[in-house]
């Protein structure tokens, strides 16, 4: 075979790369559809799914075709689609990289489906495997013929049949199948927060600030958002399409991340409760993370709806962390320049209790910030790789509860109360404050 068997290193890094932002959570269909023109590369992932022992893999494809940019003659067997399970992948790269096998479709450690040889003389192929051993696998394409490219109709229908025996299928994930109940059990618990919320603001409305109602606002569209993706799921569970709530979900998951983000960087400028206004650096830092934000839930739906198979997608999936990780850091300066500035007030104007009081909070505040970052972005993410597949709910659940407790601290420690924490504060405490900080900076002389 030679050189002409070689699957690029490129190709493999790439294909590694996207088994790895795999690991990320996504909404899709398990009913696909793909278009690929015109296609040089070597490796193409379509779908990852969990199968159960009663998986089913329906692949449908149509006008296939291929060409070598060089006229030379070409051999469809070295080119196919096959599964493999993640573990799989990694020892395939290995004997890839140790030449003991040069092209992917060699290996023995995927499951082979089948190759263009299959196609040959067919306007059009179709089939359903089954019997797999229950693992979670990708739907892969490898072209193991440099300077060819490949142009294809895909259609892919995945789902798994129930236990019941009466051939009902679960498009979801095995991983997955739980995540409409959940979904829904979690949007009820922030209808009942937004009701008691709304209670708490009607009840001091005359100790309320605006930014109180603004997190009124964010507890129902984190409820609606919620509720969308349960239908969402609901709906690909039993029919492999969302039925247009995934649009729905697009459109509150949009709004609810711009005002999450916009309370954080809100919250750490003390803007409505410290002051009416916002500095120019504040400004700024809301300038910077609102479009930021829509870029981010562009990405998103461009991942969703085109799936791995597309060119750019990893490139997409990139630009979502990226961005994502920009906004997570760019809220954190409003926090560290709120206790800089409470630090510096505590011993100029003579209200040392009140400001450390409020410098308490704040860096209450920062530490719980950072804790529901790093737990969302980087522990829930962990959890997914170390996870046995078909738990994967657990990792979305986990998410799910830590932001559930971000929302009830934040509510909790800026909630409208007649004795306000900020405001009164009666002279034994100011002169506690005042110890306390003389005792502070002693320390860090």
């Amino acid at each position: 075979m030679g050189s002409n068997s070689r699957v690029s290193a490129m190709a493999i890094l790439l294909f590694s790369m996207a088994f790895l932002m795999g690991f990320l959570p996504f909404c899709s269909a398990e009913i696909r559809h793909s278009e690929i023109r015109s296609d040089d590369r070597s490796i193409i992932p379509f779908d990852e799914f969990g199968f159960t022992h009663e998986g089913r893999l329906e692949i449908y494809v149509k006008e296939a075709s291929y060409k070598h940019l060089k006229g030379e003659t070409i051999n469809p067997v070295h080119m196919g689609f096959f599964l493999s399970t993640r573990d799989a992948w990694a020892h395939v790269l290995q004997d890839l990289e140790h030449g003991e096998i040069h092209c992917v479709l060699e290996s023995k450690l995927i499951v082979h489906l089948f190759t263009f040889k299959d196609l040959e003389n067919l306007i059009s192929y179709n089939k359903t495997f089954k019997d797999f051993e229950a693992n979670q696998y990708t739907l892969v394409f490898a072209n193991c013929i440099p300077d060819v490219v490949v142009s294809m109709d895909v259609k892919t229908v995945i789902y798994n049949l129930e236990g019941a025996g009466d051939g009902t299928k679960d498009y979801l994930s095995a991983g997955e199948t739980l995540l409409p109940k959940l979904y829904f059990s979690l949007s009820l618990i922030y209808v009942v927060l937004a009701g008691v919320w709304i209670f708490v603001v009607v009840r001091n409305r005359l100790t309320a600030y605006r930014i109180h109602l603004f997190m009124a606002v964010l507890i129902c569209l984190k409820a609606l958002n919620l509720l969308c993706e349960a239908e969402d799921k609901s709906f690909i569970k039993r029919t492999g399409t969302a039925h247009g709530w995934d649009v729905l979900f697009y459109i509150f998951s949009f709004l609810k991340g711009i005002m999450l983000f916009t309370l954080i960087v809100l919250i750490g400028t003390g803007w409505s409760f410290l002051k009416p206004y916002l500095q120019g650096k504040e400004k700024k830092v809301l300038i910077v993370v609102i479009p930021l934000q829509v870029l981010a839930n562009i990405a998103t739906v461009v991942i969703d709806e085109t799936g791995p198979y597309a060119k750019d997608w990893l490139a997409w999936k990139q630009m979502f962390l990226l961005v994502d990780v920009i906004c997570c850091c760019a809220v954190l300066f409003p926090i560290v320049w709120s206790i800089k500035n409470l630090r510096q007030a505590a011993h100029t104007d003579g209200k040392a209790a009140v400001n450390l009081m409020k410098l308490t909070l704040f860096r209450q505040y920062y530490i719980v910030v950072v804790c529901y970052i790093y737990f969302t972005r980087v522990v829930v993410y962990a959890l997914i790789t170390i996870t046995a597949y078909k738990y994967a709910w657990t990792s979305v659940m986990a998410g799910e509860l830590a932001t559930l407790a971000f929302y009830v601290f934040t509510g909790y420690r800026f909630r409208p109360i007649g004795h306000n924490p900020y405001f009164v504060i009666d002279d034994d405490e100011e002169e506690a404050a005042s110890q306390s900080l003389k005792l502070e900076d002693d320390f860090e002389l």
